[in-house]
């Protein structure tokens, strides 16, 4: 599902590297790929914007820059298996394509919370994410009353039957920590660089995307009937609670132009089949 979303905003990806290709081709491009996990996926974004690196220095008849690659996630993500067996193929494949024009492209890891500063001032060009904004820092607090009575009984998420104040204490969680991230960013960024963002999204206008997170609500019914039935503590249940919010793109414009560091050029949703294979009419909305 990762794949086929990175390849629906692949048109946005190669749009943002050529305007910043184009307005000033520096000597090296730095790019941090945030939330990069282990899968196969992880260096899909940096062939897409080595591509179009190449064809918009072919199109300006320059040399293409050095590329160096900051892969980031969470301490405990596998980045061993990723330079053990994905950036090897992932070279290989770069030297038979394009020769030597891009030998010096060096992948490093950035272990760490992208939820605060990773990187120094000024020294990133471009940021890319894909699938990783709608995890939250943590489960939002709030969901507890002042007795110690789980408010949001039954659900692992945001779901049909979560009181309001779990809707907003989610809400909240979300706004603190995409401000954050866009003010790390902001600091860390060179002026006029490029940020290109998808993660899970709900939509006001289709009710079939009311909260966003379809999936997970259907994990959350499954569990709530095996605790019926006695296969889980029905308390276990109540008081889980996944750090996931999918906002709204106007959630997202709100956050961004309060906080002011970046300017949104296109903010766009999607839909997205669950199964990239199977068209199953089961969906999830991307922004």
């Amino acid at each position: 599902m990762q794949k086929k979303a990175i390849l629906i905003a692949k048109p946005i990806l190669e749009e943002s590297i050529a305007q910043l290709c184009r307005k000033s081709l520096p000597e090296c491009i730095t790019v941090a790929e945030m939330g990069c996990s282990s899968g196969p996926n992880a260096l899909l974004p940096l062939w897409e914007v080595i591509e179009t690196i190449d064809s918009t220095c072919t199109q300006l008849n320059k040399k293409p820059p050095i590329l160096q690659v900051f892969l980031n996630d969470l301490p405990g993500n596998d980045f061993n298996t990723i330079f053990r067996s994905i950036v090897p193929i992932f070279e290989q494949k770069l030297k038979k394509e394009k020769g030597s024009k891009f030998e010096h492209c060096f992948i490093a890891a950035t272990a760490g919370n992208f939820y605060g500063r990773l990187f120094p001032p000024h020294s990133l060009l471009f940021v890319h994410s894909s699938y990783s904004l709608h995890w939250c820092s943590q489960v939002p607090e709030g969901l507890v009353s002042e007795s110690g009575i789980p408010l949001n009984r039954g659900n692992i998420c945001i779901a049909e039957t979560s009181p309001p104040s779990v809707q907003e204490a989610y809400k909240n969680q979300f706004e603190m920590d995409f401000t954050t991230f866009l003010r790390s960013r902001a600091v860390e960024m060179v002026a006029g660089g490029g940020m290109v963002l998808t993660f899970l999204g709900k939509s006001n206008k289709n009710p079939s995307y009311r909260y966003g997170c379809e999936l997970l609500q259907i994990i959350g019914t499954l569990l709530y009937h095996m605790a019926k039935e006695g296969l889980i503590k029905e308390a276990a249940l109540d008081s889980f609670n996944v750090p996931v919010y999918a906002p709204s793109i106007e959630e997202v414009r709100h956050v961004t132009e309060t906080e002011s560091s970046f300017t949104i050029k296109r903010l766009e949703e999607f839909e997205l089949s669950w199964d990239a294979n199977i068209e199953d009419g089961n969906s999830d909305l991307e922004l």
